[in-house]
């Protein structure tokens, strides 16, 4: 007697050809070898065509014909409707942002989510996004930049060291800092660190590839709206947590990410996706990965590799600026977004994406930038779960990148640096604080989420140039 997984070694497909095969290969074969067998099958499943008429085959050879052209349809079903999620500061955030996350929330994977007053549309799940799902990750969920992060630094040192010494404050960021797509440092000038010698570069043939490119760019900074910048801070009050007294200090804030290794991870993840997790075209970019599957698995570390090395070239950052300064170091915070965290929520380990969104979870700091010239909030959480326990990253953009560098002048970008006191290094149009909301209606919006402990003032700004501003 031939069984259905004999019949499946031969080259048939669970369905209703099986079935028919099954029953010809038990009754008009009974007696044959299954060596003999299986070249009368292959024969058949090769060119099905020229059995229609064989006493025998010929309605196993039109079920075959008619799966041939009528494909099994291999597409995931998203849910009738978005489930509901809290908005956060809705009547600053766009359409197409608000649209993105009901399309993530009719995921069958999907679990809660929520949208942050800083929200804008992006690929997949929009930036300012927090999605939780059962079991599973999306690469564009994280986002391309995974692990892009704040640190920030404050210093001993008072406000007016920095006025007196703007020159030496300009010359150690220029000194220690590079910037922009592929950039990084030259053979003699890279710094060695630990992350260098995970285990997890050696996991697949892709991800070791990618260690050089790591080790090169190790302490650079990226382009677009990563930055290095010193300021100065405002504590209105002592904090004893932070062990902070009341005050103005120099502080350095730095935002960047995991540079090309973590771009790489994310497009190579992505594609991964798409081709094993079949969604609807509108909602393509959702594709996700199982965590109980070896391709999900690879993801979760090649993420968390990413962050890893994305902290690091921010305590790289940091730690030469704080040899230079000669200062010392009062307090030191740091707090990452596009990520994937496991969490509890309501009894639940959920997977809780953060894309372009800061933890918040009660007592977490955090660090809430604004623009190059508006004002950053550093913070302690509230843990709201309407929230899930979450944030926004920063202000948020509210002109993309083409519409300002259409809409906005050279001559208002310099005027508002003037007025503002803020020094400019780099940076080109599309950044320009116009380009972004107003941080403080966005923190207004979100005195559930987070409390503020300090303000931050940006005074000498370093980005990436692109090629847009005047020499």
């Amino acid at each position: 007697m031939f069984k259905g997984n004999d019949l499946l070694k031969m080259g048939f497909t669970e369905g209703k050809p099986l079935g028919i095969a099954l029953k010809i290969a038990n009754a008009a074969y009974k007696g044959y070898s299954r060596e003999k067998l299986t070249a009368v099958f292959q024969l058949l499943l090769e060119t099905p065509e020229q059995y229609l008429n064989d006493p025998i085959l010929k309605k196993l050879a039109a079920a075959l014909i008619e799966v041939s052209a009528n494909p099994l349809d291999e597409t995931i079903a998203l849910l009738e409707n978005s489930m509901d999620y809290s908005i956060f500061g809705a009547e600053n955030i766009e359409k197409g942002a608000i649209d993105q996350m009901n399309m993530a929330m009719r995921l069958p994977i999907s679990i809660a989510g929520a949208l942050m007053p800083d929200a804008h549309q992006g690929y997949g799940l929009p930036i300012g996004g927090v999605l939780a799902t059962r079991n599973a990750i999306i690469p564009y969920g994280v986002g391309v930049d995974i692990g892009c992060r704040m640190a920030l630094t404050v210093f001993d040192i008072p406000e007016s060291h920095f006025y007196e010494h703007t020159g030496f404050y300009k010359k150690i960021l220029m000194e220690h800092t590079r910037f922009g797509a592929g950039n990084g440092f030259e053979a003699q000038k890279r710094t060695e660190h630990a992350v260098l010698d995970r285990p997890e570069f050696n996991m697949t043939n892709f991800i070791y590839a990618l260690k050089d490119r790591a080790y090169h760019q190790l302490g650079s900074s990226g382009s677009g709206n990563h930055f290095v910048e010193w300021g100065i801070i405002e504590f209105a009050e002592s904090d004893a947590a932070l062990g902070v007294e009341k005050g103005k200090y120099l502080a350095l804030l730095t935002h960047s990410g995991s540079r090309g290794m973590g771009a790489m991870i994310a497009g190579y993840y992505t594609n991964l996706a798409k081709s094993l997790c079949k969604l609807p075209p509108a909602a393509s970019n959702l594709a996700y990965l199982d965590l109980n599957t070896e391709a999900g698995q690879e993801y979760w570390l090649a993420m968390n590799l990413a962050g890893d090395y994305a902290s690091a070239c921010h305590e790289v950052i940091h730690q030469k600026l704080a040899l230079a300064t000669g200062g010392t170091v009062l307090a030191k915070v740091e707090n990452h977004h596009n990520f994937a965290w496991k969490e509890m929520l309501n009894g639940e380990e959920l997977i809780v994406h953060r894309k372009g969104a800061t933890p918040a979870s009660k007592g977490v700091m955090g660090i809430i930038p604004g623009s190059m010239t508006a004002p950053g909030f550093l913070v302690r959480g509230l843990g709201n779960t309407d929230a899930i326990n979450s944030a926004s990253h920063g202000a948020g953009r509210q002109m993309s990148r083409t519409q300002a560098i259409k809409n906005i002048q050279k001559s208002e970008l310099k005027a508002i640096l003037k007025n503002m006191g803020v020094t400019l290094i780099g940076a080109g149009l599309d950044e320009a604080p116009m380009a972004y909301k107003d941080i403080r209606k966005v923190m207004a919006a979100q005195t559930e989420l987070v409390a503020t402990v300090a303000e931050f003032s940006p005074k000498m700004v370093r980005m990436a140039d692109d090629g847009t501003r005047e020499d």
